[in-house]
């Protein structure tokens, strides 16, 4: 595939509107222009513009990067990137047709998010080796993301002023800028009180002006990815043998709430989820859940 070249000008206004109007976050504007940049680069070599696209173009594109085995649901949201451009390029008078209007999406499967038992859920909060400063801050991670069903991107970015352990609540900004309040529980609060009088410090070094509640070793702010590494490397440990994603805990901290009697909008508050229809999906795992255990202790199950 073509590497993307730098900023068309069109695709940096459009950015530009998305984040104005819309207050998308940065990583999800960072992958609408790798998309956006990446079609250019393909219009390019086809010797057209943005602006001279026509359906049969987009179809075209999109049977190339299938072709190159892009998934139904990369592919749905790569053209539901490319409607919002062709809108705002509508709506600016910059052309006089929308090419998406007639290209359909691809049909979607309702795929249930991974999660663990409770069991395993243990399992994994107990790896971190908490005698030393890194198992003390995975310890604490792992049980404030648990506890509060947080985003990874949300937990690594979390700052002091944003977590109230009196109350036992934490402040946080979303996705869309919007916020929310989240209680942590008696437990998560004990291990955040633990981490920040024993090892935190420890962490920062020399770098005690650094407001993230959980520092790298080297005294910054961590990355996901260099977080879903050591989750990784926590649940080899445990022995869990179920594949995890950075949103395991997560999807655990919903679905264990609803097995456990707790409203489906409390949990959509909780999230954050704009649309209730989102965190909807839950229920479906919740519902699994229960049948797998009828069969598995019902006498004619």
């Amino acid at each position: 595939m073509p590497t993307p070249t730098p900023d068309d000008p069109l695709i940096q206004l459009f950015l530009d509107s998305l984040w104005l109007e819309r207050g998308l976050s940065r990583n999800t504007l960072d992958s609408y222009g790798q998309d956006l940049r990446t079609f250019a680069v393909w219009l390019e070599a086809t010797q057209k513009s943005i602006l001279q696209v026509q359906r049969k173009d987009l179809l075209a594109y999109l049977s190339y990067r299938m072709a190159g085995g892009l998934k139904s649901r990369s592919t749905a949201r790569l053209l539901s990137c490319l409607r919002s451009l062709y809108r705002y390029l509508l709506r600016e008078n910059r052309i006089t047709e929308d090419p998406t209007l007639r290209v359909d999406s691809p049909k979607l499967g309702r795929s249930l998010p991974g999660t663990l038992s409770e069991s395993d859920v243990e399992k994994l909060l107990f790896a971190p080796d908490v005698t030393t400063p890194l198992g003390l801050r995975d310890r604490t991670m792992l049980e404030v993301l648990y506890a509060s069903g947080l985003r990874v991107s949300e937990l690594v970015n979390l700052k002091l002023n944003e977590v109230n352990l009196r109350a036992g609540v934490i402040r946080i900004v979303g996705k869309g800028s919007k916020e929310r309040l989240v209680p942590l529980g008696e437990e998560a609060i004990r291990w955040i009180r633990c981490f920040l009088e024993e090892a935190r410090d420890e962490l920062l070094k020399k770098n005690l002006n650094q407001d993230v509640v959980f520092p790298s070793n080297r005294g910054s702010g961590m990355t996901r990815q260099a977080f879903w590494y050591r989750v990784k490397v926590h649940s080899r440990k445990a022995g869990i043998q179920k594949k995890l994603s950075p949103h395991t805990l997560r999807h655990a901290f919903a679905t264990h709430l609803l097995n456990h009697g707790a409203d489906l909008r409390v949990v959509q508050l909780l999230l954050g989820h704009s649309d209730l229809s989102t965190t909807q999906i839950y229920t479906h795992i919740a519902q699994h859940r229960m049948k797998e255990l009828h069969q598995a202790h019902h006498p004619r199950g």
